[in-house]
C-alpha cells in the first residue's frame, strides 16, 4: 500500500462506464470482456475516459465531411474532450458482429469477437493516449505510433489469454517461422502497393 502524505487525498480509481445502446443481441459477458481489456492496460493510459458506448452502427455527422471514403462500417470512434465533456469511445457492434451478413460470416465474426474487440479497444485507447497524454508525438507520426501501440498490447494480451492452453503449447515451436513468414508477406504486400 502506498504511503499517503499529509493533506493529500488518495487517488480515486474510476472505472470506465460501459453503456449498451445496441438493439441486437450481443455475446454473453461482453461487458466483462471490455472491462478485462481495459484492466489489462496501465491506469494512466485510460485516465480521463468517461465511458464506452456500444451502438448498432456509428452514424456521426462529422464523418460525412471527410474526403476519404470509408469502406464498410466504421468499427470504432474516439470522441476527444470537448469543452466540459470528457473523452469517450464509441464501438459499432454491427461492424464487429456483422448481423446482416451470411451465416458463415456471422459465425466467424462471433467466434473472433473477443480478439477483434480487444484490438479495437487498444486502438481507441492508443488514440486517447497519444492525443491527450503524449505531447512529444507530432501529428504526422500519430498513426504509426497508435498502430504500434495497439499491436504491442494486442500481442501481450493474446499471450496472457493463451497461458496454459493446449493451442499455445502446440504452436509455440512454430511461432518464429510464422512470424518470419508474416514479415515476408507484409514486405511483399508493401512492394505490390508501391508498384500500383
Amino acid at each position: 500500500m502506498p504511503i499517503e502524505t499529509a493533506g493529500q487525498k488518495a487517488a480515486k480509481i474510476a472505472k470506465v462506464r460501459i453503456e449498451n445502446a445496441a438493439t441486437f443481441q450481443l455475446p454473453k459477458d461482453y461487458e466483462a470482456s471490455i472491462q478485462k481489456v481495459l484492466d489489462f492496460l496501465p491506469l494512466e493510459q485510460t485516465r480521463g475516459v468517461e465511458r464506452v458506448k456500444l451502438v448498432d452502427y456509428i452514424n456521426d455527422p462529422r464523418l460525412k465531411n471527410i474526403d476519404v471514403p470509408i469502406k464498410g462500417d466504421l468499427p470504432g470512434l474516439y470522441h476527444p474532450r470537448v469543452q466540459n465533456s470528457a473523452p469517450w469511445f464509441e464501438i459499432s457492434m454491427g461492424a464487429l458482429l456483422q448481423p446482416t451478413e451470411s451465416f458463415v460470416k456471422r459465425f466467424m465474426a462471433k467466434s473472433s469477437f473477443k480478439g477483434n474487440l480487444a484490438g479495437l479497444v487498444f486502438s481507441l485507447v492508443g488514440q486517447h493516449y497519444y492525443l491527450t497524454l503524449r505531447h512529444s508525438v507530432k501529428k504526422t507520426g500519430l498513426e504509426p505510433q497508435i498502430r504500434q501501440y495497439a499491436e504491442k498490447n494486442l500481442k501481450a494480451w493474446g499471450e496472457k489469454q493463451a497461458e496454459g492452453s493446449w493451442r499455445a503449447w502446440l504452436f509455440k515451436p512454430f511461432r518464429p517461422i510464422l512470424e518470419r513468414w508474416a514479415r515476408w508477406l507484409n514486405k511483399k504486400a508493401a512492394q505490390a502497393q508501391k508498384t500500383v
